[in-house]
């Protein structure tokens, strides 16, 4: 006779219910929008993010960079690598990070992209969505 397995937390666990999976598929949801805008302009999202830092901040280093943005440093350095490259950030030897002139022009272009990016989600979200959201970001980042 065939003895019957018995898996209780497997038939007790619901993944549909799963914060983690969840918020994963969320954040591919919105990262397809901005990639459809992004994309042909040649940046990612987490480039953009990294680029917007850089401009509107003051003495941002790599380290501030990935505490701010809750990036790995390896995923920073493989992004602000591609954003030397292009020529649109450079490093003072205080190793804080600018924005050059052409960086600049490049996200004078980009923001218009960024803005129909934000108008879509939001149209998706709702205020109420977008204010949930931000409260989530908030208490999870306290």
């Amino acid at each position: 006779m065939k003895q019957i397995e018995n898996y209780p937390n497997i038939e007790n666990c619901n993944p549909r219910l799963c914060i983690s999976g969840n918020m994963m598929q969320c954040n591919r949801i919105v990262a397809n929008v901005f990639r459809k805008y992004l994309q042909p302009l040649g940046i990612t999202d987490s480039q953009l993010s990294i680029l917007f830092v850089v401009t509107k901040g003051k003495s941002v280093n790599q380290k501030k960079l990935s505490d701010f943005l809750y990036l790995d440093k390896s995923t920073v350095n493989r992004n602000i690598t591609r954003l030397f490259k292009e020529g649109y950030i450079y490093r003072e030897e205080t190793k804080f990070l600018h924005t050059t002139k052409k960086g600049k022009q490049f996200l004078e272009k980009v923001v218009p992209q960024w803005d129909l990016a934000m108008e879509e989600i939001r149209e998706i979200l709702g205020k109420e969505g977008e204010y949930a959201l931000l409260l989530l970001k908030n208490k999870l980042s306290a």
